[in-house]
């Protein structure tokens, strides 16, 4: 939690006008019709062409300049609410993960807020418009994440590989266990995705064009998964192009918040609903009693239901699915793009697309 575009035609005229924005259109003439002056450039310093671009920083350097920003943040916040909660966070795993993926997103927020104002920007240019939280996107994304988890395991079972089995809470433990992995499982879906796919993703399209910036990143998003003791390759790559279909909604829909509300479902789904493992992990006070059976290529295994062969074929139908109900590029906006008076000035045509480098 990266395959076939299934963008085609649409697909082809965004890649044409990515490629068409990587240097910005020089007028021949000035705004007046008389020819453009002769005199010749003056030499940039060292100092400004490593540090700055046309339009201000370079975008890798503003990215490391959010990264820094956001480290600071975490651990401070970490550091001064840790020994408040410390026995609480012995006693449970669900608010551990409330805890730490809270500060860390709380991190992303500050350091994005920061670059927000240095760059004269608005969260909703970096995909987090605070208008739409948890509107009509985020429960589209609730929806999308419930059917296409439900849809891999109902597969698995067809095929001999699943079973519901009995309950495994009832009463207020299972109210209780309901609520707060809903609450955890949510703050996941906030970190993870503003952590790859909101300031990241914007400043990084800016530098290398949309696509790059989203298989960069998606490879990042698939590679920490490694990281959890339970995963494997296969489990990772599937990570990884869930990552990129992420990165198709933000692209269509401008927002994060469709992603960010399937994040969510898919995991509290995964893990709590169907009570089956996640990169190997299986939570505690979860609402089944669940099991696997079965070759692994089935199943998944340990790892969980995203090393199945299965989910790749529900990860094609996402994209294809997805881009034809989506039509339209909505990210980066098109006032995302920086200055275009010379553009202006030479009567040239304004893409949608346009990124300045």
């Amino acid at each position: 939690m990266d395959t076939q575009n299934p963008e085609s035609t649409q697909g082809a005229a965004e890649n044409q006008a990515d490629g068409a924005s990587a240097e910005p259109l020089q007028p021949s003439a000035n705004l007046a019709g008389s020819p453009a002056s002769t005199a010749p450039e003056q030499p940039e310093h060292g100092f400004r062409v490593v540090f700055a671009g046309p339009h201000g920083i370079r975008s890798g350097w503003r990215l490391g300049i959010w990264v820094v920003a956001g480290l600071t943040a975490g651990f401070v916040l970490g550091g001064l609410i840790t020994p408040l909660v410390k026995h609480a966070l012995a006693q449970s795993q669900a608010l551990g993960i409330i805890f730490f993926d809270g500060v860390g997103f709380a991190g992303l927020l500050a350091a994005t807020l920061l670059m927000a104002r240095i760059e004269r920007r608005t969260l909703a240019d970096y995909a987090l418009p605070p208008r739409e939280a948890f509107g009509p996107q985020f429960w589209q994304g609730v929806v999308w994440g419930l059917v296409a988890l439900s849809v891999l395991l109902g597969a698995i079972h067809l095929w001999h590989g699943f079973d519901l089995g009995t309950l495994a809470l009832s009463g207020t433990r299972l109210a209780d266990y309901a609520g707060l992995w809903a609450l955890a499982f949510l703050i996941v879906g906030f970190f993870e995705e503003s952590l790859m796919r909101s300031y990241a993703l914007f400043t990084l399209a800016d530098g290398i064009r949309f696509w790059p910036a989203a298989g960069l990143l998606s490879g990042i998003f698939g590679a920490i998964h490694l990281g959890n003791g339970g995963e494997s390759w296969v489990g990772a790559v599937a990570a990884a192009l869930i990552g990129l279909f992420f990165c198709l909604t933000v692209r269509r829909t401008g927002s994060l918040w469709f992603a960010i509300g399937m994040h969510f479902s898919w995991d509290y789904a995964e893990s709590f609903i169907y009570s089956v493992p996640d990169s190997g992990a299986v939570i505690a006070g979860h609402l089944l009693n669940s099991s696997f059976h079965g070759p692994v290529w089935l199943t998944g295994g340990t790892v969980g239901p995203e090393a199945s062969v299965f989910v790749f074929v529900i990860i094609a139908a996402l994209f294809g699915v997805f881009g034809l109900t989506h039509r339209g590029v909505q990210f980066p906006r098109p006032a995302d793009s920086g200055p275009r008076e010379a553009e202006v000035a030479a009567g040239a045509s304004e893409s949608p697309l346009r990124l300045d480098v």
